[in-house]
């Protein structure tokens, strides 16, 4: 039998006012209608050594778990796409899973059209969710990605480069769960003294590349910010390879990861204390 810890008892125990909160009119009106559509829009600057004098001043925004077809619609997504336009980014970055069920959502190719509307002068790129694989859907989602103008990595690595011949690194890693991922092949040819993003959908991966690999910035999704957290306590539950790392910033070694908390809901539609967003990213040479 496992050993109950003190932080897994008091969580079970706090859990038993908060689903009664749910349950009730006001809390299951919140948490599920009310915040899984307020949409936090999130702003941080990016500080490195290795991030070129020419890219001081670039946006970089990301969204990521979108789950389109489990209470998530296309009129969410095309509301998603305005506020990324609206910050007018320099590059856009998606970390997975697209539609929640890829096969059984009718409308898949309805969604390229939105998707291409993004713009984003240095480029659009994404990485596979384990969603994304779910159900043999590689495919399905890969050509949607594709078709809206996106560059999807899998397991390499691509640039991004200015007219003074300045350049940046983007890596993207196959889904942890269902894909294949290889991080040495991600990695591969990146100068050590490059300023690299690596791509991975799950935020967990971070522990092993900062102990093995060299990258200077992880962006994930995965773990919807825990979707329904208690104060003190934080969530109450947490996916595969997304419990370590939840949410925001952390900093492993020589590695800064940030989770974000992804924009649509899954397994159950409900958000408390974990607001969905899309985050805006300005890289800054150090002075």
């Amino acid at each position: 039998m496992k050993k109950m810890t003190r932080r897994n008892f008091l969580k079970r125990m706090l859990s038993i006012p908060f689903i009664a909160f749910i349950s009730s009119g006001i809390g299951y009106w919140y948490a599920r209608y009310i915040e899984p559509k307020q949409i936090k829009l999130e702003s941080h600057l990016i500080t490195h050594k290795n991030i070129p004098k020419g890219f001081s001043g670039m946006k970089v925004v990301q969204f990521s778990d979108t789950h389109v077809g489990h209470h998530f619609e296309k009129k969410d997504l095309e509301n998603v796409v305005k506020k990324i336009n609206d910050e007018q980014p320099d590059v856009v970055i998606f970390t997975g899973d697209l539609m929640d069920d890829p096969l059984n959502y009718p409308q898949a190719d309805h969604l390229i059209s939105i998707l291409h509307k993004i713009k984003a002068p240095h480029g659009k790129f994404s990485i596979f969710g384990n969603h994304d694989h779910g159900g043999y859907g590689t495919e399905i989602y890969e050509e949607i990605m594709v078709a809206s103008g996106f560059t999807v990595l899998k397991n390499e690595n691509t640039t991004i480069e200015l007219i003074d011949n300045s350049r940046i690194y983007i890596a993207g890693v196959d889904d942890l769960m269902l894909g294949r991922p290889d991080f040495r092949s991600t990695l591969q040819g990146i100068p050590e003294d490059a300023f690299s993003i690596l791509l991975a959908h799950e935020p967990d991966a971070a522990k092993e590349i900062s102990e093995e690999f060299a990258a200077c910035l992880q962006l994930s999704g995965h773990s919807h910010g825990g979707q329904v957290q208690l104060p003190f306590i934080g969530p109450l539950i947490t996916p595969p390879l997304g419990s370590k790392y939840v949410e925001g910033f952390y900093q492993l070694n020589d590695l800064t990861l940030y989770v974000n908390r992804g924009l649509g809901t899954t397994r159950q539609p409900y958000r408390f204390l974990a607001p969905p967003e899309i985050t805006v990213f300005t890289l800054e040479k150090p002075s």
